[in-house]
């Protein structure tokens, strides 16, 4: 293995970091923003446009399954790219993985945003999509553990977990900025049908300025990151002969608990983070009556080409809560605005009282929280309370989803020794991602026709996957005093 390079040697006593801590933030909050907006890009465009273009089914429900089920194969590849990248993150350092996952995201973004549609090449354009899917999930495999690396392994003593809430702050600064352009073009454009409702110029090709905007932002994220050095953390372990040839064999072999563990720790956060972000737009912005759902459906069908039945229709139908569109995304935006404020506020939280204590607080809260969906969610109320209901519904959901994900960018990571812990880290993390975001939108449909359109069995879900997170978290160590410099992990020589 070629030795570290002058950039990455350790800086001497007294010296400035190799990594200024404003470059770290700065790297680490950017790239995994540019990521997550292109994740939300895909996201938003899977409840508002795949279905009518893409997955034509004639069935309402139908065309949602499958754009939701085309949505949760990405997180199916998001393993495999945990798996390669965390092995090049441990091998030879985090640097140039963050390049190759960011870059590879970008493309695949650009490039669904060039696609052809259902009606010009039929089946093909389905396929395609779950390609270009399935590339996004593989580079989101290895992003984030290596951006959160980024962070904590050149945080000051005692300031790990702050340090780790950056990178998760992409998360609602992504949402924001891609629901944001959709907003935008979507205003933009003119509405025959009325400024709630989405019109025929975006289903034909406003959809795709989001995706073709990442471009501009991938370019600035490039370099940012071109410009990081190796951490020291990392330089020690290669010196000390830590460096594993096979870091997933090593991780398998001796973390393995850590890994079922870190697995369902983050379980109960995603499923929570795609019920308030995929199923809320879908509920929110399915309408509450047979015959104002039965007209949308009919013009989405004649816009993609396809026939319309009207009796199939009425047969299939279940209810939401009749918000247009931008009302909706706008409400989520003020509910994402506190799930960044309380992603930055758990990170203090968490380096003062330890990992473990606040996150097993906050996970029974969210536990709580599944049981009250049917409260806050009914199509059934009075419409003069819904609005208000459904806000604070999305702003409690978000401030749980802060302070449960802000933690995660310390807790990981720290699960693990430095020769694995990109490897150990990425793997939970996205082997989560199966488990709770691949299903949850799927579930949740599911769920919603099952109980008639009522949400109950939707937020019962939550609870139940709460539960389980809850006793991992019982089950795990404490993280908060695990000093990085002297866990460098199996193999490494010296006092180790």
């Amino acid at each position: 293995m070629a030795s570290p390079t002058k950039a990455s040697t350790p800086t001497a006593p007294g010296a400035a970091p190799a990594n200024p801590r404003s470059r770290v933030i700065t790297a680490s909050l950017v790239g995994t923003t540019i990521e997550f907006y292109d994740f939300y890009v895909y996201a938003t465009a899977a409840v508002l446009v795949f279905p009518i273009l893409f997955f034509p089914t004639g069935n309402d429900t139908t065309s949602l399954l499958l754009s939701f089920s085309v949505f949760g194969a990405a997180m199916i590849a998001r393993p495999l790219g945990a798996i390669v990248f965390g092995h090049f993150g441990d091998r030879f350092g985090r640097k140039a993985t963050l390049v190759a996952s960011l870059l590879t995201m970008g493309i695949a973004t650009f490039l669904i945003g060039c696609l052809p549609t259902f009606n010009e090449i039929g089946v093909w354009a389905a396929v395609l999509l779950l390609i270009l899917r399935l590339a996004q999930g593989f580079a989101l495999g290895g992003e984030w553990s290596g951006a959160a690396l980024v962070a904590t392994e050149n945080a000051p003593k005692g300031k790990r977990a702050w340090y780790g809430t950056f990178p998760q702050l992409g998360a609602p600064l992504g949402f924001i900025i891609a629901n944001s352009v959709f907003l935008g073009i979507n205003y933009l454009l003119p509405h025959p049908d009325g400024a709630g409702q989405r019109s025929a110029d975006f289903l034909a090709w406003g959809w795709r300025v989001p995706f073709l905007f990442s471009a501009i932002m991938v370019i600035i994220g490039l370099w940012v990151r071109l410009k990081l050095v190796e951490s020291e953390t990392f330089v020690k372990a290669e010196k000390k002969g830590a460096i594993r040839r096979f870091p997933l064999g090593a991780v398998l072999r001796h973390h393995w608990w850590h890994l079922i563990l870190g697995t369902f720790i983050m379980l109960a956060t995603y499923v929570l983070f795609y019920l308030m972000t995929n199923f809320t737009l879908s509920y929110g912005t399915k309408a509450a009556d047979l015959e104002t759902a039965s007209a949308a459906a009919q013009k989405a069908a004649e816009a993609a080409g396809t026939s319309f039945d009207a009796s199939a229709f009425a047969a299939q139908f279940y209810p939401g809560l009749g918000f247009g569109y931008t009302d909706f995304v706008l409400m989520q935006i003020i509910g994402v605005v506190f799930f960044g404020i309380f992603t930055l506020l758990s990170g203090p939280i968490a380096d003062a009282i330890g990992r473990r204590r606040l996150l097993l607080w906050v996970t029974g809260l969210i536990v709580v929280f599944g049981f009250t969906f049917n409260i806050f969610l009914s199509p059934q109320l009075d419409p003069k309370f819904t609005g208000a209901l459904t806000q604070a519904f999305l702003i409690f959901g978000f401030m749980l989803m802060g302070s449960t994900f802000g933690p995660m960018g310390a807790v990981l990571p720290e699960l693990f020794p430095t020769n694995v812990r990109y490897s150990g880290s990425a793997i939970s993390y996205n082997v989560s991602s199966i488990l709770g975001a691949a299903l949850a939108p799927i579930v949740a449909v599911a769920l919603w026709s099952a109980a008639d359109g009522s949400p109950w069995l939707v937020g019962l879900y939550l609870s139940a996957m709460g539960v389980l997170t809850f006793i991992a978290l019982l089950l795990s160590p404490e993280t908060k005093d695990v000093d990085y410099e002297a866990d460098l992990g199996v193999g490494a020589t010296g006092s180790l």
